[in-house]
């Protein structure tokens, strides 16, 4: 053996507790004596080879935290080390140390089987909190001990800011880390009220009490109290957030007072307030994708017999060659015509020739939203802007943002809702009703409408500011009358979508019949002629359609007496009025100012009588129109 179990003696060699001597600084076991052997499963010659850090696999901070602290303070004493059996197995220890005399430093370590000495029903039980979830009860425990015996190693080492209070909530001990975050020496904070110091406000800044502090409660309840939403307060006056642990002191069943764990989540409530702020982002685009494909798919519904725009006519040449022109352009276009002549058709082929097809096409029937819903319809709203809004709500004008915003039947708009939608357009930007937030939108407007606007704007039932803001590119959708070489290939595509639709053989469309279908006026336009169609399918008798129409002979046209237009320019409003003129006069030349009854006007335009009789008048064909064709009534 070497000096120092030279001078222990027959005590070293005979005692019952297993005892080791350790240099430290040269991180070797001088010797162990026969009780250690035994509890450590090696033999004597093996544990002097064996380093210390060896034996202690994993605990190499501990170990020297424990020799340190024997040698500051004439002894040391752990239970955190945990020895390797010479099986492999860990043995749970509690480390007795005292310094022995003489060069080099050396110490005399007394090992002690916990369970021997009845501890391990202790342990036991703070290993059964942990696999509870009260990891922090076992931590703070430990660090109980830990003061008890004056370890300031481990208060100095801490991260977290400790802290201790007595019964009367006068400070007895602040930690490093603690003066680090406070602000205030330590020296400055023991013997004081530490509530009134550093926890004397609440974060919206209303006193806190005594009374009401976690803190103080722990030893007036004996609980151990946790808490995620407070502040500590620094010395110059700054507030901070903080989570903390307030567990009481005990000695025989008297509570002393308590220690108090806390840490800074500044930085936590920071990337907390970030992932709000993301979720809240992932909430509303999934809200705006959600509520897009809910349109595109009422849209399919909507739109599912329309492919495209269909004819070869001049009208429809003219239609497609001015698309193309205005398609590579943000210009706002206005679509005009009767309502069934395709004006939507002609909205989508300029979206899907432009730069924004890969952004959708948001449609709204300004006929169908009700004047108080319009704000909301078109801007959205925030959640609670009135009775009804649970939730924000994203509007068409957002839904579109980077796409077309098609205004079916803009016309319908009350006049004192004009102007909130022109304020849009010119700004391009948008407030949700109810939210002060400023949003930019960037939309392309195309507009449709059956109505003469200048007439309206005279009438003073449109804004002529708005007018002149959505008649940017006027586009006029030409009605089925004026294109009867188109009928025939429309009607043969509406009758492919009604056999698939109806789950029945196609019936055949026969050059007869699509004579007939050529000779009625279609005052309906395509729309009507899809459901002559549709009906003619359904009523078809072994594939040969049958046509609820009337039978008459085409018109001759008064084609001196209407305008003739280039190739190029559709027909605006005036050439069209000047055509149905010349066109009810030509009839009633030719039936000799015959309105009603078979063979008359009426019959031979497709019309009602009633209606002819009131395009007559409003026209003054009766008095004009036959004089010019030399007949009289």
């Amino acid at each position: 053996m070497g000096d120092a179990t030279d001078d222990l003696g027959p005590v070293f060699e005979q005692h019952r507790e297993a005892m080791l001597v350790i240099e430290p600084e040269a991180d070797r076991i001088v010797d162990a004596n026969p009780a250690a052997a035994r509890l450590l499963g090696y033999d004597r010659a093996a544990l002097r080879a064996i380093a210390a850090s060896a034996l202690h696999p994993g605990q190499r901070t501990a170990l020297i935290v424990f020799t340190e602290a024997a040698f500051a303070n004439g002894q040391g004493w752990s239970q955190a080390l945990e020895p390797r059996h010479a099986d492999g197995r860990s043995l749970r220890l509690e480390y007795a140390g005292s310094p022995l005399a003489g060069d080099p430093l050396r110490l005399l370590v007394t090992l002690s089987d916990l369970e021997a000495r009845g501890r391990r029903v202790v342990d036991g039980q703070a290993d059964d909190h942990m696999r509870a979830g009260v990891a922090e009860w076992q931590r703070v425990e430990r660090i109980f001990r830990d003061i008890e015996r004056e370890n300031q190693l481990i208060l100095r080492a801490a991260g977290e800011g400790i802290y201790g209070v007595n019964a009367d909530g006068a400070t007895t001990f602040v930690n490093p880390a603690a003066e680090r975050m406070l602000g205030w020496r330590a020296a400055d904070l023991v013997g004081k009220d530490m509530h009134a110091t550093v926890h004397h406000t609440h974060p919206g800044g209303t006193p806190y009490p005594h009374r009401d502090c976690p803190i103080y409660a722990a030893f007036r309840d004996g609980a151990v109290h946790q808490v995620e939403d407070e502040v500590f307060w620094r010395r110059d006056g700054t507030a901070f957030p903080v989570s903390y642990t307030s567990t009481p002191i005990r000695d025989r069943g008297r509570l002393l007072g308590a220690v108090i764990v806390f840490r800074d989540i500044s930085q936590r409530r920071e990337a907390e307030e970030r992932l709000r702020s993301a979720l809240a982002e992932v909430d509303s685009l999934r809200e705006r994708l959600e509520l897009e494909n809910a349109y595109l798919k009422e849209e399919i519904r909507q739109e599912r017999h329309h492919q495209g725009i269909i004819g070869r006519s001049p009208a429809i040449a003219a239609t497609l060659r001015q698309v193309d022109l205005v398609a590579g352009t943000d210009a706002t276009v206005l679509v005009t015509g009767e309502s069934g002549t395709g004006k939507e058709l002609i909205a989508r082929a300029i979206h899907e020739a432009s730069r924004r097809r890969d952004r959708p096409m948001i449609r709204v029937n300004c006929a169908a939203v009700p004047r108080e819903l319009f704000e909301s319809e078109f801007f959205g709203h925030a959640r609670g802007a009135f009775t009804g809004a649970l939730r924000d709500r994203v509007g068409r004008f957002e839904l579109a943002d980077g796409g077309t915003l098609f205004l079916d039947e803009v016309g319908e708009i009350p006049l004192d809702l004009q102007g909130k939608l022109l304020r849009v357009l010119q700004e391009r930007s948008l407030e949700r009703v109810g939210e002060a937030r400023t949003r930019a939108v960037d939309v392309r407007l195309v507009a449709a409408t059956n109505r003469d606007l200048r007439e309206e704007v005279r009438r003073g039932r449109f804004r002529e500011d708005l007018y002149f803001r959505l008649n940017v590119f006027p586009l006029a959708a030409s009605p089925l009358r004026e294109r009867p070489e188109d009928i025939a290939s429309i009607a043969q595509h509406f009758l492919k979508g009604a056999a698939r639709r109806l789950n029945i053989p196609e019936p055949r469309l026969t050059e007869g019949d699509a004579r007939r279908l050529a000779r009625y006026a279609w005052p309906g336009n395509v729309r009507e002629l899809e459901n002559v169609i549709e009906r003619a399918a359904i009523l078809a008798v072994r594939g040969r359609l049958r046509f609820d129409l009337p039978e008459t002979e085409p018109p001759r046209r008064a084609d001196a007496a209407a305008p003739t237009l280039p190739a190029d320019r559709p027909p605006t409003e005036a050439d069209r009025r000047a055509r149905d003129r010349a066109e009810i006069a030509a009839a009633l030349a030719l039936t000799g100012g015959k309105v009603f009854g078979p063979g008359g006007a009426a019959e031979l335009l497709g019309l009602r009588p009633t209606t002819l009789a009131s395009r007559i008048k409003a026209m003054r064909i009766k008095e004009t129109g036959l004089k010019e064709t030399g007949n009289g009534r």
